[in-house]
Parts: C-alpha cells; sequence; structure tokens
C-alpha cells in the first residue's frame, strides 16, 4: 500500500510538470479544504482564491509528514524545490525524502512554481555538509546541484493515507488536470499529516 500510494504522488509530480495533455493541462492547487460534497473539493488557495476541484473514484491519498533535517544522508534520494543564489547553487525551499521504493522516480531538474525563478530537482546525495545550515550534492542524470539547506525549512516524507484524511481544515496539495472549461479534477490528494501545510 505504502509504495503504491507514493508511486502516485510521485507520478503525480511527473505529469504536473509536463506542458500539456489530451484531457487537459496540468495544475496545481495548494490550500485548505473548506468542505467535502462528495467528490467535490472545495478549496481555499494559499492566497485566498476558491477552488472547486472533483476527485476521481478511487482517489490515492497520501500524508506528508514531516521528518527531522538528519533524515538527509548521503544516498538519500531526494526531491527539493529551490530558489537560485546569485553563485549558481540553490537555496532550498523545502526537502522531500523519498521512501526507498521510490527511488529515481521525477530524476531531473527542472522550473516549478513555488516561487521567482523556483527549480524541483530529484536526485541522489552525494555529499552532506554542516550541521546546521546544511550544503547537499544531488547528483541526477545528466548533472548535478550543489543545494544550501537552512535549518529552518520543512523537511517531509510521504506516508499511506486513506479517504478518512480528506476533511474540512486539511491542508492539501493536489496535482491535478484543468480542463478547457476550467474545471479541475484529480486522481490523487497529498495531505498534510496533523495540520501540516505541505510545503512543495
Amino acid at each position: 500500500m505504502k509504495k503504491l500510494v507514493s508511486t502516485a504522488f510521485a507520478l503525480g509530480l511527473i505529469i504536473a510538470g509536463a506542458a500539456s495533455a489530451a484531457d487537459g493541462t496540468p495544475t496545481r492547487v495548494r490550500g485548505t479544504i473548506d468542505t467535502v460534497d462528495g467528490q467535490v473539493l472545495h478549496i481555499t488557495g494559499r492566497t485566498g482564491e476558491k477552488v472547486t476541484v472533483t476527485m476521481a473514484a478511487g482517489v490515492k491519498v497520501s500524508e506528508v509528514a514531516k521528518i527531522d533535517i538528519s533524515a538527509i544522508k548521503p544516498n538519500s534520494y531526494i526531491g527539493t524545490a529551490a530558489a537560485p543564489l546569485p553563485n549558481g547553487d540553490l537555496k532550498a525551499l523545502e526537502v522531500h525524502v523519498f521512501p526507498e521504493s521510490m527511488r529515481g522516480t521525477g530524476d531531473g531538474h527542472r522550473p516549478f512554481d513555488l516561487g521567482p525563478n523556483s527549480t524541483m530537482t530529484n536526485g541522489t546525495v552525494g555529499s552532506v555538509v554542516g550541521s546546521s545550515d546544511r550544503t547537499l550534492t544531488v547528483k541526477y542524470e545528466g548533472g548535478e546541484k550543489k543545494v544550501v539547506v537552512p535549518a529552518d525549512v520543512p523537511i517531509v516524507t510521504f506516508e499511506p493515507g486513506s479517504a478518512a484524511d480528506i476533511k474540512p481544515g486539511a491542508k492539501v496539495i493536489i496535482f491535478g488536470m484543468k480542463a478547457a472549461d476550467g474545471s479541475i479534477s484529480t486522481e490523487r490528494v497529498s495531505v498534510g499529516k496533523d495540520g501540516l501545510t505541505p510545503p512543495m
């Protein structure tokens, strides 16, 4: 179950990075669930916008759980949304440590939408330097990035979730598809565990 849920979330990351798809345009929804009406979620986005998302039957649910920065070790497989530094390195905005079953998922470096000029880098940690603010080398097919991870940056992982986690007040990130009429649908929902706001 854990592998299936984690893989579903990872596939969401990949799909959401595509430019277009036959059944719509990939889109991300970040916010708090206001109400649940059957398969329809009414969400207030992080910037206050109101969004409606229709969940597919059998929607896959994962929990985003906080872990300690010490979980980042050499050979960990991670993803990190980051912002560019003047010297060409990256400053992490968040780091998600993938379970071993997800190693290799979404490998690479690409634009992301968490902030101005932000990127998403998925790869294997080479070295870890520092005990508070840590500097990582993240290696992926065709390249390598150096990422500074400040001590206050959120570090998370993914755990299996259930439909019971989809409830008013839950903080979510959804990788969905927007149709030509503006409607949004999704096959997966990621919920912050214990009130956590998913940082990615």
